[in-house]
């Protein structure tokens, strides 16, 4: 009897252990690494499609997009015929604007980067990714929520001191399933809430399962947003850092 008394406890040990302890393991950091790592990869090139919806009205701007690591990034507008060719490109902390109708190359202040992009909800940083959600921001975990059918890791983003940084808070919400960027918050340095961003559509894409489409939402501005859509993509694919020049955006096609 005694010896069937202590098998039961050893099976009820073993039944209240969680079941999820490498999940509970994983620190706020690891799960933003994670997150950005399988948004980005170590290099990439795609379509997208930007959609910018007004009360009135709506168009769409259609871009080719280049990125190696953190500090290169190049964007080519395909449509409409008014914006093709234009040109953006992120080397490090500098940003250009290559504009073929005037044959202009404008260099982007560090001041702009809130500015909207395009006339969209994104800003210049947004497109970009300027500043970096892993190294500019100290990272917390505070608490797991369901949205849209996900369960998430809720992480509030904090920046550092110093860093180089647009927004004074983001609270993002991952996937615990995929680790994917589903819900993002932006707030300002007084803390108000500025955007929201929404995940949808997860698709297996460039051999990556990923939200498809996002939406960038103002929020204090009822009827507007933008809505970005991926078409196309690849990622970890071989681009030499000199793709990433001035001298390239006026040939880049």
């Amino acid at each position: 009897m005694k010896t069937i008394k202590i098998l039961a406890l050893i099976i009820m040990s073993f039944l209240l252990i969680p079941t999820h302890i490498s999940a509970q393991e994983l620190t706020a950091k690891e799960i933003i690494i994670k997150a950005d790592e399988k948004n980005r990869g170590s290099s990439s090139k795609g379509i997208m499609s930007m959609t910018i919806i007004r009360p009135k009205w709506e168009r769409t701007i259609v871009m080719k997009n280049w990125s190696k690591g953190e500090d290169n990034f190049m964007i080519y507008i395909t449509e409409p015929a008014k914006e093709k060719g234009q040109v953006f490109l992120k080397v490090g902390k500098e940003m250009w604007n290559y504009v073929p109708t005037i044959s202009r190359m404008i260099k982007i202040p560090p001041s702009m980067m809130m500015q909207s992009w395009m006339g969209s909800d994104f800003t210049n940083d947004d497109l970009v990714k300027q500043s970096s959600i892993v190294v500019d921001y100290i990272h917390n975990l505070v608490g797991e929520e369901e949205v849209r059918g996900q369960n998430c890791y809720v992480i509030e983003l904090v920046p550092l001191p110093e860093a180089p940084v647009v927004w004074g808070k983001i609270k993002s919400w991952i996937t615990k399933d995929g680790f994917n960027l589903w819900k993002s918050e932006y707030y300002d340095e007084d803390g108000f809430l500025q955007n929201i961003e929404n995940g949808y559509n997860i698709k297996t894409m460039g051999g990556r399962t990923i939200p498809s489409k996002f939406e960038m939402v103002p929020a204090d501005e009822e009827g507007k947003k933008t809505v970005m859509e991926i078409l196309e993509v690849e990622y970890n694919i071989n681009i030499d850092d000199s793709f990433f020049s001035k001298q390239n955006m006026k040939k880049v096609r």
